[in-house]
């Protein structure tokens, strides 16, 4: 047997039972969007779906959440994607309305008030609630010396201020 062929037996093995293990009381949510749900320039624990998640279950919410946010997305990228990382029983989708559109202007690319209207009407047909990424001024004292992302404190802030509203969709 190649070794390439033992890999996936092994990555099988190990992941499928993995897979198969979740929790059917926990809600399921997952972030989604662009470098600063990624968390760019920052560990993947301070990343501000990490520390929500992490927030939720010292409120007590048996939630997991899915970071889908990848560096220099755009909207087109995201809806080209949506089905494949919001997976069925997915209850809420935090949703980065910002950087996937700013992304696709600098890049002169498609529509990006339709390509987010789509992503939301994905979304809502599937029944997910959806939840906008929190964005405010103040974030820009907690920038990186780039100007863009976010640092820790500032995926600290986002995670707080969208604590209420998750907390009150996972109820």
């Amino acid at each position: 047997m190649s070794f390439a062929a033992r890999l996936f037996l092994l990555v099988g093995f190990l992941v499928v039972p993995m897979l198969g293990s979740a929790d059917p009381a926990q809600a399921q949510i997952v972030a989604i969007g662009a470098s600063n749900v990624a968390g760019r320039g920052v560990s993947s624990s301070d990343a501000w779906p990490a520390q929500l998640e992490r927030m939720l279950v010292a409120k007590g919410r048996s939630v997991h959440v899915t970071n889908a946010g990848i560096n220099g997305d755009t909207n087109a990228g995201m809806l080209a994607r949506i089905d494949s990382v919001v997976p069925q029983g997915t209850k809420i989708v935090l949703l980065d309305r910002y950087g996937g559109g700013w992304n696709g202007r600098r890049l002169g690319k498609g529509d990006q008030n339709a390509e987010l209207a789509a992503i939301e009407a994905r979304l809502r047909s599937r029944g997910i609630k959806i939840i906008p990424m929190w964005w405010n001024a103040a974030l820009r004292q907690y920038l990186q010396p780039d100007g863009i992302h976010f640092t820790v404190e500032g995926h600290r802030l986002v995670a707080t201020r969208m604590l209420p509203a998750v907390m009150a969709a996972v109820r």
